[in-house]
């Protein structure tokens, strides 16, 4: 029996892809993760909060079937605890990039960003997707360590960040 807290709450939080009934479990973890780490999505706190809620449940909707957008959340029964999406890469027919990973601070390092990468990962597979790409902001090296852990690799590539000229993206890409 182990005495780890972290991988107790592993066991006890199963990785699915989010289901239409998820909507407002996902609204709330979304509104957590960019309180948490503002500058890691793509999107404001004021403007997700002031998203209705049938656009979330449009959201979840549209990513919980198809080949080519996934969301996979933490669910341990109650609040979602992590996030990891996935979506078919335009010009690149094997390549799916991940996005939008989080893991709401009291469950990081119990393993469950492993997983939800692996779920992404065994997702894009199933679609004839055989590599991830992911990009992490220059200076977050813990998100950069973590990442290697789990065996992708940096590309060299670096690249702006979408919404913020002063930050730079590194990519980095593994086998799915």
């Amino acid at each position: 029996m182990t005495t780890d807290p972290g991988a107790a709450a592993l066991r006890q939080a199963r990785i699915h892809r989010v289901r239409p009934q998820d909507a407002a479990r996902m609204r709330a973890l979304r509104l957590e993760m960019l309180a948490d780490a503002p500058l890691a999505f793509l999107e404001t706190l004021a403007d997700a909060a002031a998203r209705p809620h049938n656009e979330f449940a449009a959201r979840v909707a549209y990513t919980s079937t198809g080949p080519h957008n996934a969301q996979f959340v933490a669910d341990p029964g109650g609040r979602l605890v992590g996030h990891a999406g996935g979506t078919a890469a335009p010009d690149e027919p094997d390549l799916t990039v991940i996005y939008a990973v989080y893991v709401t601070p009291a469950w990081r390092g119990s393993g469950l960003l492993g997983e939800l990468i692996d779920g992404v990962a065994a997702w894009s597979r199933a679609c004839g997707r055989p590599e991830l790409l992911l990009e992490v902001v220059v200076g977050n090296d813990r998100a950069y360590r973590a990442y290697q852990r789990l065996g992708f690799k940096d590309t060299g590539v670096r690249v702006p960040h979408p919404t913020i000229p002063a930050l730079t993206e590194l990519q980095m890409r593994r086998p799915a």
